[in-house]
């Protein structure tokens, strides 16, 4: 019998696993925060034995450099893959015994990146499940176009056929265990689901039921953009990443948080967006650490500038400094945590702004003042399945740079949720605007009465 403990990552919509058996197991994917994998294997008692890439990642910072290191476990890295450290190349076909009748077996599968590889597990000779990476996902594939804009096509056409060389050579039954899809921006597509097997794909999966031209064509019309850190991922992960360090960090008192925004370094508010807009420090950002804290700071924040975080308490800073870690934002400036008045100078005072739904806003416009300027920050593709008629669109990953091109006036900010209509109110706040952060969900806008423009809408 074998094991197979899945890691879930879900600030960066990932997993890694550990799978194993009596005594020895692999370690697929690690994060870079390596302490959660050791203490799985320990609870297991299993020693880690091998340490498997699928590719070299372009939307975190892996981990398996150092967890070979320190386990003395043989690193497997798919032979294509061009890196600057000592590892064991992978080729197609080659196996590694991990226990007793469990073998792994790597299958190349290009279409993710060039030399993206598969990983089959194999109990007693039988194909059991498959560590798929970012090539066969859940209802869908990884995409194609984070290695090089020429190689796009061609990677979209190996996605396809790689997708068919999983279905042709695997069973029905075998587990599909893909490392992207749970809300990554690696993957084309939001998975359809939680789990799968290579039978339930073969017949929902477009890469398997759609022809190739098709599923390209398809495929790439429904690219979203690339989240800017991406552009460090892949790099740093080539060259071999350092260990971590999450030690507590320096802490800030009120003086020096005003240094700090000051000198123009960014202060991230990690509180909730209720907390944050009833009272916060002028010139700070929320991005809350319940949300997609890692993702959407390591995009918007210009890449190397110095972060002071804040927080309620000190557990979530500590949170807030692993999931940041897995982007290579490796230490916070200084952090503080507590009472938001203890964050502030003497004379000074918090700032705030309110929160409102879609049926306000139509309250407003129906009111017969001023129209408020409403801003919508969801991405291109959101906004082509309907959006409130006369608003104005700046992505919230756009924002920061793209602030002037907002219209003068009170803004009423919205997304499709929430969160990230917080992040922008935070944006525009910090530049002394009058904004509104619009705290609902998008269905709302139109049962509220809003002109909507959009798919089987009038223009």
């Amino acid at each position: 019998m074998f094991f197979v403990d899945t890691l879930e990552l879900e600030g960066l919509g990932n997993r890694s696993y550990l799978v194993g058996g009596r005594a020895a197991a692999v370690a697929v994917d690690p994060p870079r925060d390596i302490d959660q994998v050791v203490a799985a294997a320990a609870r297991h008692g299993v020693r880690i034995a091998y340490v498997a890439e699928t590719h070299v990642h372009n939307d975190y910072v892996s981990g398996g450099l150092e967890l070979a290191r320190i386990s003395g476990a043989r690193y497997l890295v798919p032979a294509g893959a061009s890196v600057s450290f000592a590892r064991t190349p992978v080729d197609d076909g080659d196996t590694v015994t991990v226990d007793d009748g469990l073998v792994l077996r790597a299958l190349a599968t290009p279409g993710h990146t060039p030399h993206h590889t598969s990983y089959v597990l194999e109990e007693d000779g039988t194909g059991a499940a498959v560590f798929t990476g970012g090539s066969l996902l859940v209802g869908t594939v990884g995409r194609p176009d984070l290695v090089e804009p020429r190689l796009t096509n061609q990677l979209a056409r190996a996605q396809h056929a790689s997708a068919h060389r999983l279905a042709d050579e695997l069973g029905d039954d075998v587990e599909v265990l893909p490392t992207h899809g749970f809300g990554s921006f690696c993957s084309s597509a939001q998975s359809a689901g939680r789990s799968t097997t290579i039978g339930a794909e073969r017949g929902s999966n477009d890469a398997l039921t759609k022809d190739v031209d098709t599923f390209v064509a398809e495929l790439l019309a429904g690219l979203e953009d690339v989240p800017a850190y991406y552009a460090h991922m892949g790099p740093a992960n080539a060259a071999g990443p350092a260990p971590v360090d999450l030690t507590e960090p320096r802490r800030a008192d009120a003086e020096q948080i005003a240094r700090r925004l000051a000198a123009g370094e960014w202060v991230v508010d990690l509180r909730s967006r209720v907390a944050f807009a009833e009272g916060h420090v002028a010139g700070s950002f929320n991005f809350e650490g319940e949300g997609k804290l890692a993702t959407y700071l390591a995009w918007l924040i210009p890449w190397g500038k110095p972060v002071t975080l804040l927080a309620a308490t000190h557990e979530q800073i500590a949170d807030a400094q692993r999931e940041l870690v897995r982007v290579g934002i490796d230490r916070p400036a200084a952090a503080a945590s507590g009472d938001p008045a203890g964050w502030i100078c003497d004379g000074e005072k918090l700032r705030s702004f309110r929160r409102a739904t879609f049926a306000d806003l139509a309250a407003v416009g129906a009111s017969g003042g001023q129209e408020p300027v409403v801003l919508d920050v969801r991405r291109d593709t959101e906004r082509a399945g309907g959006h409130i008629d006369g608003s104005v669109h700046v992505p919230v990953h756009q924002l920061h740079a793209r602030i002037d091109e907002v219209p003068s006036g009170e803004v009423w900010v919205h997304c499709a949720t929430g969160m990230r209509a917080a992040i922008a109110a935070s944006l525009l706040d910090a530049v002394g605007r009058d904004v509104v952060a619009v705290d609902d969900g998008f269905d709302s806008a139109a049962r509220a009465g809003l002109p909507l423009t959009g798919p089987g809408r009038p223009r």
